[in-house]
């Protein structure tokens, strides 16, 4: 079961949409949509290892333009769109919490959250509803999520063939990989913040 997901995921990455699709779960993930682009970055880069960074220029700059929509759900729409994707998130009852980190580390708060599995759509909508500095905003944004994806895509294109190996042979423990620190950032921010 898992080789054929295997194979069709490869054939979804190289199919002439898919790089439309990687800009657009890396827009969404930023303000609202729990799935990380890694899902499909990895395997488009494996399929593709010369094209590793344009996709990595890809999330990241899709992902700085969903991170301005969260940051407008904050802002703009906080009241109404924004608590309710807070809460469906279980981050409703920190905010308080969330606030106090905000005033303590400021830029901090956003560089370390920004690279880690812990969801980036709670930093960018918080941003926005308690006007943190916007081109100060899009600037650590563009840093972060830059570093997160250029990173991975470095990783990607150097070790490209050995992964893939891998993956072939574990693709269900890949899955399970993702599916792990999906999880496990919610918990951590649900734990941290």
């Amino acid at each position: 079961m898992f080789k054929g997901l295997y194979r069709w995921t490869l054939s979804l990455a190289e199919s002439p949409r898919a790089t439309w699709a990687l800009g657009a779960i890396a827009f969404a993930e930023s303000s609202f949509f729990p799935i990380p682009p890694d899902v499909i970055l990895v395997p488009m880069s494996l399929a593709r290892p010369k094209m590793a960074w344009r996709y990595a220029a890809i999330c990241s700059v899709m992902s700085v333009l969903g991170g301005i929509l969260g940051y407008a759900i904050g802002a703009l729409l906080f009241d109404t769109v924004g608590q309710w994707l807070i809460g469906l998130y279980g981050y409703g009852a920190k905010m308080d919490a969330v606030r106090d980190a905000y005033a303590k580390w400021g830029a901090l708060f956003i560089l370390v959250k920004g690279l880690t599995p812990i969801p980036y759509k709670l930093v960018t909508i918080v941003s926005g509803l308690l006007a943190y500095n916007f081109p100060l905003f899009v600037l650590l944004s563009l840093i972060t999520r830059g570093a997160r994806f250029f990173i991975l895509a470095g990783l990607l294109h150097r070790f490209g063939d050995p992964i893939r190996t891998l993956l072939e042979r574990h693709f269900a423990v890949f899955m399970g990989a993702i599916l792990f620190f999906i999880v496990f950032g919610f918990w951590i921010a649900a734990r941290l913040v």
